[in-house]
């Protein structure tokens, strides 16, 4: 058994290997040790190799699926080797014959299927990167759904690419493996090198024909080479982890790199689109978009965040849509109750195509298909709109395939084509005939195990049945002389004895046995062909099942963003060709979703970013610590993302010219994987803008500079800010602390100014989160880090040191030094030096003597004219 087990594991050196044995899949030497390690269990030791114990632990076949998901959660590869025989048929090549095995199926992170394996709302995308000369391909593959695309990519375009599609799993080749490793890490893919061979464009032309049993590729279009060479690695790869048993893939779509609204990988941190800074889905704009129902809606709903388009007339017919079903409410009710339930019938083909589906598939597709044809009728109304139309259309014709699945299935299938019980009564006659077999013979069971406790006067007699004896009879011990003595013995035939209990046989048992047992597996063996005639049936229907799924889906998204829309108040922006950027009104959808839980409310701003012809339109936005000039930023770029992805938008009105690409630079960290500080990150993303983005940019900057000296970021702020307005002349917000850049507005055309309104009072600062047009002149840092909870005398310290230091510059730029010289020692300021609490006013005297449950209507009213009264004075 070592021996085989060497060898089958010599064919995968990478992977851990399921041995299985029986219920159990087993791991030996290394494997077992890695393995136990990340699941957390028993380590033992069996036989030995080589003089030294062989360590070795196992994992139930029942529950291997949630192993597997820890395991390649944490970066591993599994092999799974199964049993190609029944015991029985190998000892007839002789006693000591081992049971024949074989690898089926190498599971890795961007090859799974099964639904525990995978998130049911987000893609679980395969990618290859292939580079010819100068020429570079982007391929991608989904085989839960079948979905699979192909774009020419060059290396420079590879990173924002991976950062929007969020990979599993990477393919590259071999040599370029180590260069491209940690682009892969920073996008949370595995990286998977391959033979160069893998790569092969003239290999890949014969691997893509027999992928899609095709004569030639001509009807998916043209393909350039490296696009072949990304596409063929793929199929090998399938053809590798699947052992042949290839999925069902849907034709290849040809991507237009131009096609959607370009975000890199630091801009969609920022903004948080898919992803929450602190790493989960809660909490960025993806959790607070997604009211879809189904699966696909899911998927098709990130998808398109992630990649908003940038072609009109898509645009307005995903907006077209929306708005259809926000203007029509009894609709959009009824289509979301009809996609409540629909199953997700992309991952339900994809199983039955590769032969891991069972009947709860099957049913899947029955439900979904009947869902689709409800929803087709509710549909029928010729005043939709183009794009609800023509998913309505792909959503009817099934109905002979869901009559034949109504017929067959019974209402809820097993999980397991094994357990049996699936196939309704009435559809196979041979089926119906073996059961009443069955379960009459059970039946006579019952009748016998009657008849033997009458016989015998044992009324605890019972008729039993195991996989080592089958059928037998049992009474408890203290009726064993009875049994074992004349007459009873020479029709009980004595069996086996454990500590509590005698067993015993007949032979009319015996010989029920044997036909109840036949007519058992008789029945499942029926099942089991019945089953895969179903699944043949549906698997040709795959082209048209995989177009309704895409049609509901599109439905389900659509009615998702109106539903939204309607509830929040959103407005459907307008998106044109022009360059201007106006918002009136406009919001932080998540913010404000945030707020709301917490009954408070958001504070709307208008933007306007409108050039002068070629120039720039640039927003240069100052204010206070907290003032919200980061939400402000954000929610701007949030709208162009959400306009452009065809929905409405958090704003009263909004009219948004085509973005080519979304820039942002807000926050920072160290990458210290790098070796880079906080800064060298803020100047690395900064670059890549202003080398990156044309007139049809928007890009969002906060606080650039504010990493190092003072003058320092002063004079890099100011560079980059001339560099944006008469170089990359795009539109922009702009946020600083460094006030001294508001004096730009008056020598550059397209700068102006706005500001983050704040109010002081007594000596408390007040943010009212008004954008208005003007500059601040103080960024209240003091009174922030006060509210932050810093110590009294902190916060006395840094007043004074901050009214010397403005002192000194209103004098001429005296040197901080020689000023700061001046104060106290900090060891003398250790004292309590906050500012002492001002004296109650006569209106907040006046209220701490109201007692306001006393107060009659007539008496409160009294109350505020005093209180008016004793304010007219201030």
């Amino acid at each position: 058994m070592m021996a085989q087990y060497l060898e089958i594991r010599a064919q995968h050196p990478e992977a851990l290997l399921f041995y299985r044995m029986g219920d159990f899949y087993e791991l030996f030497f290394e494997d077992a040790v890695a393995a136990a390690a990340a699941l957390d269990i028993a380590l033992t030791r069996r036989g030995r190799h080589d003089g030294d114990d062989i360590p070795m632990c196992g994992v139930p076949v029942h529950a291997a699926e949630s192993y597997l998901l820890t395991l390649i959660r944490k970066g591993f590869r599994v092999a799974i080797a199964e049993q190609m025989e029944d015991p029985a048929e190998a000892r007839k090549r002789g006693a000591k014959s081992l049971v024949r095995r074989e690898i089926v199926r190498l599971v890795t992170p961007g090859t799974l299927t099964e639904d525990t394996l995978l998130e049911a709302r987000r893609a679980n995308f395969l990618a290859a990167h292939a580079e010819l000369r100068e020429d570079a391909a982007l391929a991608w593959a989904d085989i839960s759904t079948g979905e699979v695309r192909v774009m020419a990519c060059p290396s420079v375009r590879l990173a924002p690419e991976l950062a929007r599609l969020a990979p599993r799993e990477l393919l590259v080749a071999a040599p370029r493996a180590e260069a491209l490793r940690p682009m892969a890490e920073e996008a949370g893919a595995v990286l998977t090198p391959l033979a160069p061979a893998s790569f092969d464009s003239t290999a890949a032309e014969g691997r893509l024909r027999a992928l899609y049993r095709v004569g030639s590729l001509e009807g998916f279009g043209g393909f350039s080479r490296a696009e072949l060479s990304a596409l063929g690695a793929l199929a090998d790869y399938l053809d590798l982890t699947q052992r042949g048993v290839l999925p069902l893939l849907r034709a290849p779509v040809h991507e237009d790199a131009g096609g959607a609204m370009q975000i890199d990988a630091a801009t969609r941190r920022s903004l948080e689109l898919t992803q929450a800074l602190s790493g989960g889905r809660e909490g960025s704009a993806l959790a607070a978009l997604d009211r879809t129902l189904t699966g696909p809606g899911a998927r098709l709903l990130e998808r398109r965040l992630s990649a908003p388009s940038r072609d009109l007339d898509e645009i307005t017919a995903r907006r077209g849509a929306v708005a259809h079903l926000v203007a029509d409410a009894g609709m959009r009710g009824d289509l979301r109750a009809g996609l409540r339930r629909v199953p997700d019938l992309d991952r339900a083909l994809s199983r039955l195509a590769l032969g891991r589906g069972g009947p709860r598939d099957l049913g899947a597709v029955r439900d979904g298909l009947g869902a689709a044809g409800r929803l087709a009728g509710r549909l029928d109304d010729p005043a939709l709109p183009e794009r609800l139309r023509t998913a309505a259309a792909r959503l009817a014709g099934h109905d002979a395939l869901v009559t034949l699945l109504e017929a067959a299935l019974v209402a809820e299938p097993p999980h397991l084509a094994r357990d049996g019980g699936f196939i309704a009564a009435g559809h196979d006659p041979d089926l119906d005939e073996t059961r009443r077999l069955r379960d009459e013979g059970r039946g006579v069971i019952a009748r016998l195990q009657g008849q033997y406790a009458e016989a015998t006067g044992i009324a605890s007699l019972k008729v039993k049945h195991n996989n080592v004896l089958g059928y037998f009879i049992e009474t408890t011990a203290t009726h064993a002389e009875r049994m074992l003595a004349p007459p009873l013995n020479q029709t009980f035939r004595h069996r086996q004895t454990t500590a509590n209990a005698l067993r015993f046989t007949t032979a009319e048992l015996a010989e029920l046995e044997s036909r109840i047992l036949n007519a058992g597996g008789r029945a499942l063996e029926i099942e089991r062909r019945v089953f895969e005639e179903l699944r043949g049936a549906v698997l040709e229907a795959a082209g048209p099942v995989g177009e309704t799924t895409a049609a509901m889906a599109e439905i389900d998204l659509a009615a998702a963003l109106a539903d939204l829309a309607a509830e929040a108040d959103w407005c459907a922006p307008t998106v044109d060709d022009s360059r201007a950027f106006e918002v009136e009104g406009g919001r932080h959808p998540v913010v404000e979703r945030a707020l709301l839980r917490e009954g408070a409310s958001f504070v709307a701003n208008d933007c306007a970013l409108v050039p002068d012809g070629p120039g720039a339109a640039i927003r240069l936005v100052t204010g206070p610590n907290m003032g919200g000039k980061s939400t402000y930023l954000r929610q701007n770029a949030l709208i162009a993302v959400l306009a452009q992805m065809g929905g409405f938008v958090p704003a009263t009105r909004a009219r948004v010219g085509l973005v080519s690409a979304l820039f942002s630079r807000v926050g920072a960290a160290d990458d210290l994987a790098r070796g880079r500080s906080t800064f060298m990150v803020e100047m690395v993303e900064t670059a890549a803008i202003l080398n990156r983005a044309d007139d049809r940019a928007l890009v969002i900057l906060d606080e650039i500079g504010r990493g190092t000296a003072t003058w320092d970021g002063l004079s890099i702020a100011w560079a980059t800010l001339e560099h944006l307005h008469g170089t990359n002349r795009c539109r922009a917000l702009f946020a600083t602390h460094y006030h001294e850049l508001t004096g730009l507005a008056a020598r550059l055309p397209g700068v102006s100014n706005a500001t983050l309104s704040v109010k002081e009072w007594r000596g408390e600062v007040i943010f009212l989160h008004e954008v208005r047009p003007g500059a601040a002149d103080r960024s209240y840092g003091v009174q922030v880090a006060r509210l932050a909870g810093l110590p009294a005398p902190v916060i006395a310290r840094a007043r004074k040191v901050l009214q010397t230091l403005e002192r000194g510059e209103r004098s001429g730029g005296v040197r901080a030094a020689a000023l700061l010289d001046e104060l106290p020692l900090f060891s003398a300021a250790a004292r309590d030096e906050s500012p002492e609490a001002p004296a109650p006013s006569a209106v907040e005297a006046r209220l701490a003597d109201v007692t306001p449950d006393a107060l009659s209507p007539r008496d409160a009213l009294a109350l505020v004219y005093e209180l008016k009264a004793l304010m007219a004075p201030e």
